[in-house]
């Protein structure tokens, strides 16, 4: 009886938690605990998503009710799939680059051909590898750990990455670069950079996406999402940003748009709480 009672108590504490701006839409399978990308799909309407380290080398198809319509399994190894991205032909990317330490030589975006996107077998995929110019050691200095990597996507050919720091009182300082969408093993261009307010970890870039009609640029934190609008081109720091602020902290790592005003958002089971799919409604 008293367990009942104790369980009862948690799921009352878990529904009556104040989400603020975020709507709940569902809540993940046990499958996505640690997801770490996530894409939106007009013609599947659903969502890609992946986990990150440690997981399965798979690509879930998942419903906005949180149901598992397909699964992908990759002839990859999954070192630390970080984020999903698409091109205009509905080729999928995953960004397998997440660096904590600083010390990886093999960041590596894999591409996933349209084509394959239904197979029930292992699925080749092409691989797109770059490094950063400015990184000189491996790993560098603690001041200098800026080269971890959890959000990215494509843009007209080319792959803008948003880089995480772990670098301590300056954890809200992203880079943003440019890689050539092509095989090869390319230098990424530095383009510009942007801090988010505060100092904590939970104020470090998780995840990005850029809406169809290219004109808003989502960046995502476990506390923050920051929505970039009116840039210059490929700068997409040089216009108006505006900082959605959530009202509670959890392991947000995934961020895509579904339309031009809609941003659908993940976080990572810790605990009683995440591994959800919410909705906030861009103003």
């Amino acid at each position: 009886m008293k367990k009942l009672i104790l369980l009862f108590v948690l799921i009352l504490l878990v529904s009556c938690q104040n989400y603020g701006q975020l709507k709940v839409k569902t809540n993940l399978p046990k499958t996505l605990g640690e997801v770490s990308g996530i894409q939106y799909s007009e013609k599947e309407n659903g969502f890609w998503m992946l986990n990150d380290s440690g997981n399965k080398p798979h690509l879930y198809l998942v419903s906005e009710e949180g149901e598992i319509l397909r699964t992908l399994k990759i002839d990859k190894k999954n070192i630390d799939w970080e984020d999903l991205t698409v091109d205009k032909a509905g080729n999928i990317y995953i960004g397998d680059f997440g660096n904590n330490k600083n010390e990886r030589k093999d960041l590596r975006i894999l591409k996933v051909n349209v084509t394959d996107l239904s197979s029930p077998d292992k699925i080749k995929v092409e691989k797109i590898e770059f490094y950063y110019p400015e990184q000189k050691k491996f790993p560098p200095k603690k001041k200098n750990k800026y080269y971890d990597t959890e959000a990215f996507f494509e843009l007209d050919g080319f792959f803008y990455v948003f880089t995480k720091s772990r670098v301590k009182d300056k954890y809200g300082k992203t880079f943003l670069y440019q890689v050539p969408n092509k095989k090869g093993n390319h230098k990424a261009k530095l383009i510009s950079q942007f801090e988010t307010t505060g100092t904590g970890w939970d104020h470090s870039i998780t995840g990005a996406d850029i809406s169809k009609d290219g004109k808003k640029v989502a960046l995502i934190t476990h506390q923050a999402v920051w929505v970039f609008t009116n840039f210059t081109s490929s700068n997409f720091f040089s216009g108006n940003v505006k900082e959605y602020p959530f009202t509670f902290i959890s392991q947000k790592e995934s961020v895509t748009f579904k339309n031009d005003s809609t941003l659908y958002i993940a976080d990572e089971k810790r605990k009683i709480s995440g591994r959800r799919l919410y909705l906030l409604e861009l103003k």
